[in-house]
């Protein structure tokens, strides 16, 4: 399984964390999301994910992905 971790702006309560949860669930491979506002960190992980997909989801969800997505197969 993969994870990857994306630096997003404009979070600032739950609310948006749920938001980001919700579209980013839905991407085809994904199975886990978490996200933590403090920190602006949101880790993905699934089997073969689709980082545009992932980017595109947090975008749909009003939050911009302000650094590229680290990660490594776990």
């Amino acid at each position: 399984m993969a994870e990857k971790t994306y630096r997003v702006s404009g979070m600032s309560c739950g609310h948006c964390a749920a938001s980001i949860t919700e579209e980013v669930v839905e991407v085809s491979g994904v199975t886990q999301v978490d996200v933590d506002v403090p920190t602006g960190r949101v880790t993905v992980q699934g089997e073969s994910v689709d980082d545009d997909a992932v980017r595109a989801a947090i975008t749909e969800a009003g939050y911009e992905v302000t650094a590229a997505a680290q990660g490594a197969a776990a």
